[in-house]
């Protein structure tokens, strides 16, 4: 095999790799051997007519395609492993000579990685977070625990009001005519939390347990399912419960019971010195953001389209991978949401070239500074994994493998990176 490397415009390269005809010839003949079963020929039993008959009756094209999906995957990986370029993108493979007898021809045009030509870093100006915690805030964060120790009480001696939590039976009809998602049964419903179509909820007040009632509603226009979007419905509902939720008293006991202090004053004094240190944690953060992104504007990065798809795949797959843990699709979002998989994508390229943006620069400055990491950090990273998956540490290793180590390591420096911005940036 050999390769040929051709330099393209904005980071772009484009590989030739040529296959000697010997390795194309063991991989027409795997074709062959995989397809076989699959061709019929006068004489021949199924699975027994020999390749040379193959060929006559169809032309040796007939397995061109499988041999080169065959040997293109590790002819390419052999190639790139020692080229010397750092590739960030999946290939666009164009195949250039392909025939019996012959040496096999395929160009890959990829993406590399790109230089980063760094502006001013340090010293940068952000602006100023004040850090304040009032009493309001700590009323907030205390009636999170109440809401938590709540205690739910029947309701049967007054209609439905604004907050109560009831149970409903709906089925909705447009012109007469029900649609998919429109009835159900015993749901649950907080009255005035806007889950249902605006005017829905509203209608609701005032209803007794066991009466029936009409709620009329216009459906928005930009409804996520299209043939309901702008129609009138009409729901026939029924009230089957009503419940409310009391809250605790703010005081001694409710510190004493969610908390490890006796007194509603101390417990307010602790959960003021954890607002404070998570506003200074959230402070530090936002400091940190407004100094990378102005290292970003000040930096020079000829980014390649391809390493942006190629982030955009990226944060695709883990977007679908997030919402299929709560029990949804790609598919079912997109009907939700009314969008296109190509306008999806296409949202998040913004995005995906601003990690792209943030993560080239921080390693540029973490090379510009020397910013070193000890093994011993990483046996730390290393460590906290293995706590949070509740593995033991060697198997944790093994997993990572070599490429894993040395990804823990580049983070680590990266965040070095983020901090040594951070802190010396001025607030103004």
């Amino acid at each position: 095999m050999s390769l040929k490397v051709e330099n393209l415009e904005h980071n772009m390269v484009k590989l030739t790799i040529e296959v000697s005809a010997e390795e194309f010839e063991k991989a027409m003949q795997s074709a062959y051997l995989k397809n076989r079963n699959k061709i019929n020929a006068p004489g021949f039993r199924k699975g027994r007519v020999p390749r040379q008959i193959i060929e006559k009756m169809y032309g040796p094209a007939i397995f061109y395609e499988d041999a080169a999906n065959e040997i293109i995957p590790d002819a390419y990986e052999k190639e790139t492993a020692d080229c010397g370029l750092e590739l960030v993108s999946q290939p666009k493979i164009d195949v250039e000579q392909i025939e019996k007898g012959k040496s096999f021809i395929f160009t890959a045009e990829v993406a590399v990685k790109p230089e980063v030509t760094l502006g001013e870093y340090k010293g940068l100006e952000v602006p100023k977070t004040e850090i304040s915690v009032t009493d309001e805030d700590i009323d907030a964060e205390i009636n999170k625990e109440r809401e938590k120790n709540a205690r739910m009480l029947d309701v049967d001696d007054r209609p439905v009001e604004n907050g109560d939590i009831i149970k409903l039976d709906f089925d909705g009809s447009v012109d007469g005519v029900p649609f998919e998602g429109g009835k159900a049964e015993n749901h649950e419903l907080t009255v005035g939390s806007g889950s249902f179509i605006p005017g829905f909820e509203e209608q609701l007040v005032g209803a007794k347990i066991g009466e029936e009632l009409d709620v009329n509603v216009t459906f928005p226009e930009d409804y996520h399912a299209k043939e309901l979007a702008g129609k009138a419905a009409v729901f026939k509902c029924r009230v089957n419960e009503i419940r409310v939720k009391e809250l605790p008293e703010m005081d001694d006991d409710l510190a004493q019971s969610v908390s490890e202090f006796d007194t509603l004053a101390e417990y307010r004094e602790d959960v003021k010195k954890t607002l404070t240190e998570r506003k200074e944690n959230e402070a530090k953060q936002s400091r940190e953001a407004a100094a990378i992104e102005k290292a970003v504007e000040n930096a020079s990065i000829d980014i390649p389209e391809a390493m942006i798809d190629n982030q955009v795949r990226q944060l695709a797959d883990d977007f679908a991978r997030r919402i299929q843990a709560q029990g949804l699709n790609m598919e079912q979002y997109l009907q939700f949401t009314g969008m296109t998989a190509d306008k999806f994508l296409e949202q998040m390229r913004p995005e995906a070239k601003k990690r792209i943006q943030n993560t080239l620069t921080l390693e540029a400055i973490a090379k510009a500074e020397d910013i070193q990491v000890g093994d011993e950090e990483v046996e730390e990273e290393i460590k906290k994994m293995a706590e949070m998956y509740q593995m033991e540490a060697d198997n944790v290793r093994s997993m990572l493998g070599e490429q894993g180590t040395k990804q823990i390591r580049d983070d680590l420096a990266i965040q070095k990176a983020v901090e040594l911005l951070g802190n010396s940036a001025r607030e103004v």
